[in-house]
């Protein structure tokens, strides 16, 4: 039985804890460990595993597969499940039933019957990871446009055929043009998107591309600028048990978040402009991987961003907060309006103030100095 597990996602799965018997326990890690039968049923074992409250840590020292493998096989079947839901043809499921969980895994953010349309063209074409990794994101981009473009249809292959179509008209190099119009005849699935391409071979014009704006990125450089937030209390006359009932508030660093009983916290910021502007702004926490683009350099530390929920209107110069297939939030940058809800505007990326000797400046009197 063989499968890769090249693949790193980036968030273990979560599940609510169910019974289990010990000898049932002990069953599917022995089938994990010795790795028999098809690897779909590895996904259940796994995510039957985890359902009883083990850990991904303590799966892999029982079984060697590593948190990262378990969450992809998890993944992988149920989109595989999703596959045999909808029929899809022998081939495919054959193909699947045998190896491909990290293809699939890829599939995951594609609605139910687009993972059919591409799971089909991976078996048909023989794509691998990488090709279907392109595949897969030319689709999810194709779905977002509110308005489809000429001649290209909703098809994995028309996808990428419409991505390589879009990249060659703003390549000014005839050799690269060459090769981004080849592989797009190679992938397009409709003859109406042959055509299109197959127009760039005798048209030359350069389409400058739309460049993303820059983020929004701000940095607290001075104490002056930090605020800090206080619980209230309530208004005297005041009772000494409602005094001492207000609970200890602890600040989280790098930016003073400050949590209370529940999964609420609060996190003051200065009252910048652009949060005055903001009508409907909310606080997220994030690494800067999770950002629709690179920021100008690679420090390894977390960022703060404010999302303005009231401002939903789609302008080119904007990042907006989406809805994946998943339910889950995602940021990203559109050059067309997309035929999706937009669920707010990133207006403010906030990097934490540098440290240079916290010690330090915490002694007055060098301070006073």
């Amino acid at each position: 039985m063989t499968d890769s597990f090249d693949r790193n996602p980036s968030q273990p799965f979560q599940a609510a804890k169910a019974k289990l018997a010990p000898e049932a326990v002990d069953r599917l890690l022995l089938q994990l460990r010795r790795k028999e039968g098809p690897w779909p049923e590895w996904g259940q074992a796994c995510q039957q595993l985890q359902q009883t409250g083990l850990s991904p840590q303590k799966i892999f020292e029982e079984t060697g597969f590593e948190p990262i493998q378990q969450n992809q096989v998890i993944v992988g079947a149920q989109v595989y499940q999703t596959l045999l839901k909808l029929d899809a043809p022998e081939p495919v499921q054959a193909h699947f039933g045998h190896k491909g969980s990290d293809i699939l895994y890829e599939m995951r953010i594609l609605a139910e019957a687009d993972r059919l349309s591409t799971a089909a063209l991976v078996v048909e074409r023989g794509l691998d990871l990488d090709e279907a990794r392109e595949v897969v994101k030319a689709l999810k981009e194709l779905t977002y446009l509110k308005q489809p473009p000429e001649g290209f249809a909703e098809l994995p292959g028309d996808a990428l055929a419409w991505h390589c179509w879009r990249s060659a008209r703003q390549q000014a190099d005839l050799q690269a043009r060459s090769r981004l119009i080849a592989k797009g005849l190679r992938f397009a699935q409709t003859p109406e998107a042959r055509g299109q391409l197959e127009k760039l071979l005798m048209d030359f014009t350069v389409v400058a591309p739309k460049s993303a704006p820059r983020l929004p990125v701000y940095r607290i450089d001075s104490d002056e600028e930090e605020p800090r937030l206080l619980p209230v209390a309530g208004r005297l006359p005041l009772s000494v048990a409602d005094f001492r009932a207000v609970p200890i508030m602890t600040a989280e660093e790098p930016f003073g978040l400050v949590r209370f009983a529940g999964e609420g916290a609060w996190v003051a910021l200065p009252n910048w402009q652009v949060l005055r502007n903001s009508e409907d702004p909310i606080a997220l926490l994030a690494q800067p991987e999770q950002l629709p683009i690179p920021l100008p350099d690679d420090r390894p530390e977390p960022v703060l961003l404010v999302v303005d929920r009231a401002d939903r209107t789609w302008r080119e110069d904007g990042f907006f907060a989406i809805a994946d297939e998943a339910e889950s939030l995602s940021l990203s940058w559109f050059d067309a309006e997309p035929d999706r809800p937009l669920l707010g505007r990133l207006v403010l990326v906030l990097r934490p103030k540098r440290a240079l000797d916290e010690d330090y400046a915490k002694e007055l009197w060098q301070v006073d100095e």
